[in-house]
């Protein structure tokens, strides 16, 4: 009765407004009338149709391109030898269409994918703490996070992640690959490793941890020169940066060493905030070329001191995001960079949210240099180029695996060059455990207080691993040199 009544003030209402009463309100009923005619037909028909040989999927304002899609799932769903699952078929199939892009940084993801892939950017994770991509096929580490466990145990960018926890990766997405990777903090993962370079693939296990998203280290180098490390670009970080930087300054901080370096990208309008700080107001930062080639242009909105001076570290482990930063300061302050020639990711990527929580990842632009340049795929190369150590290179061992007397191995090998880089003499390096490789080994467990044994696995790999690391850290060369550079800029 409730809706008869509505229904009738509808009626009256309509009348009253349009003043032509009787007339008006037939030609209303007249035209419910045929709607009830048709809608009953439409209706009859799609169960007549439904109940017949091959089942038709109708589609208000149907597009024809979608035919072959319907009859797909169609087919599936009615003649396939076992039940499918709706939303599993229609999941496969944006996926599937988003793989057709053959582009690494645009994904389907899952509720729960998407889930992580937002914690990521915004708060923390429990995991391994190593930024991943896609990459002519493979899972590659872009860069560790600076203190995860990914980090300690030693991956290093254009490591080859072949599996995890004896699962292939082969075929796999970085996101599928992400989900497989994480998990609750101190459970353990055990990921197989190529490293270029290296015949045999190695077997790492990590145990994760919480990766807390504290994107800025800063320190004072000496009386005048702070060291700022950004590890990557996430929500607070320009806020982080700030706070950083003031503190510094305090400590008396005349010039400043940004080190980009293994810092894997993020949130562009963090790159863009930060490169505000450093460079001219007005000087454009990044352009973004869309689909049409319109290029836009996004200049400085110099929120902070672009006259302190500074120098830009970057390697094979700064990308996107990090990228646009060292090209923003290098192109538009005339900033010099150190280091090594960088990743290459030259591409805008955004997400589209959907109802139930899954969503897309796709690239939305190229961008560019101020100058115009397309990094993509070449790297940003830095104007003073600086190596590490040849050790700072050395390849992670398995700690689980024994490296004992009268073997032979790479293992090994990699083993006997950390010691003698850490100063204990193996008496070679060409991969044979020997007696002399023997003694230095029991030498340096004596000095760490380990069990004197001469074999290299668990503790000891690890303590040799950590040691091996204190010291890339210590004779930082790339730091070293960008430290040179800027004091001659002092001057």
């Amino acid at each position: 009765m409730e809706e008869e009544k509505m229904e009738n003030e509808k009626v009256e209402e309509h009348t009253v407004e349009n003043k032509s009463g009787y007339i008006r309100l037939k030609k209303f009923h007249f035209i419910m009338l045929l709607f009830l005619i048709v809608f009953l037909s439409a209706g009859i028909t799609a169960v007549a149709l439904s109940f017949g040989d091959e089942k038709v999927v109708t589609v208000g304002n149907e597009r024809s391109e979608f035919n072959k899609l319907y009859d797909t799932f169609d087919t599936l769903k009615g003649k396939y030898y076992t039940k499918t699952n709706d939303q599993k078929l229609i999941n496969g199939a944006i996926n599937g269409m988003v793989e057709a892009l053959d582009d690494p940084y645009s994904d389907y993801m899952t509720k729960e994918e998407a889930k992580s892939f937002h914690s990521t950017i915004s708060s923390s994770f429990e995991g391994i703490g190593a930024e991943i991509q896609e990459k002519d096929g493979h899972i590659v580490i872009v860069s560790p996070i600076k203190g995860s466990p990914a980090e300690k145990a030693g991956l290093k960018p254009n490591d080859i992640v072949l599996s995890v926890d004896g699962k292939s990766l082969q075929g796999k997405s970085s996101t599928q690959a992400v989900m497989m990777i994480r998990g609750k903090k101190g459970t353990k993962v055990e990921l197989s490793i190529k490293r270029p370079g290296t015949e045999n693939p190695i077997t790492v296990p990590i145990v994760r941890d919480e990766i807390p998203i504290e994107t800025v280290y800063g320190e004072m180098v000496d009386d005048k020169i702070a060291k700022v490390q950004i590890t990557s670009f996430s929500t607070n970080t320009s806020k982080e940066l700030v706070t950083t930087l003031n503190d510094l300054q305090k400590k008396g901080m005349k010039g400043l060493v940004l080190d980009l370096r293994q810092n894997p990208g993020g949130l562009l309008d963090q790159a863009v905030s930060i490169s505000s700080m450093f460079v001219p107001k007005g000087k454009v930062i990044v352009k973004e070329e869309d689909r049409d080639g319109k290029i836009t242009e996004i200049p400085s909105q110099n929120a902070g001191n672009p006259n302190l001076p500074l120098i830009v570290l970057i390697d094979k482990g700064s990308a996107s995001a990090s990228e646009i930063l060292a090209a923003a300061v290098k192109e538009s302050a005339g900033i010099p960079l150190v280091g090594e020639k960088s990743f290459g990711k030259g591409t805008v990527q955004t997400t589209t949210d959907f109802k139930d929580g899954s969503n897309i990842k796709y690239t939305i632009a190229k961008w560019l240099t101020p100058d115009g340049n397309w990094i993509h795929k070449k790297g940003i190369e830095p104007d003073v180029s600086v190596a590490l150590p040849d050790y700072a290179t050395l390849s992670i061992i398995d700690p689980e695996k024994a490296l004992s007397k009268s073997t032979a191995s790479t293992e090994v090998q990699t083993a006997q060059k950390m010691l003698k880089a850490i100063g204990y003499n193996p008496g070679r390096v060409d991969g044979f455990f020997d007696e002399k490789t023997k003694e230095a080994v029991i030498a340096f467990q004596k000095a760490n207080k380990l069990k004197a044994d001469g074999v290299v696995k668990g503790d000891t790999t690890i303590k040799l691993m950590g040691l091996l690391r204190e010291k890339i850290e210590k004779n930082d060369t790339q730091l070293k040199k960008a430290v040179e550079v800027l004091k001659e800029r002092m001057k």
